[in-house]
């Protein structure tokens, strides 16, 4: 028979709000777009051309609050913003690349698994 699982294995681990933003919907998005080096609001816009503008404020600056990435203001007109990743983001990519080499070789098992619950589920 197993041991029951101990009631404080999780005390000491960060909230469930910690700093694991790469699982929202557009962090990593984000983080993909900013690997190859800095760039304006307006170029991140492009490839991610389904997200408001008000959804990639909030995002970038949820990035910036948890050092992911950097905010640049130039005091020139127009004005221009600079986003680039902290070596603290950048640190996501490596982690990133396995999540998507795991992906690559189990997504369609993950589907089939999906599609098999789904419908044996009333």
């Amino acid at each position: 028979m197993r041991e029951p699982l101990d009631p404080d294995m999780f005390t000491g681990c960060p909230p469930a709000a910690g700093p694991f933003r790469v699982g929202d919907k557009w962090t990593a998005k984000i983080i993909r777009c900013l690997e190859q080096g800095p760039r304006r609001f307006t170029e991140l816009q492009a490839p991610l051309r389904t997200i408001t503008p008000k959804v990639l404020t909030e995002s970038l600056r949820a990035m910036e609050r948890d050092g992911l990435l950097t905010r640049t203001a130039y005091d020139e007109i127009p004005p221009r913003v600079v986003y680039e990743l902290t070596d603290l983001g950048r640190s996501l990519l490596e982690p990133m690349n396995a999540g998507c080499e795991w992906s690559r070789r189990h997504l369609a098992e993950l589907m089939d698994a999906r599609d098999a619950w789904h419908a044996s589920t009333p």
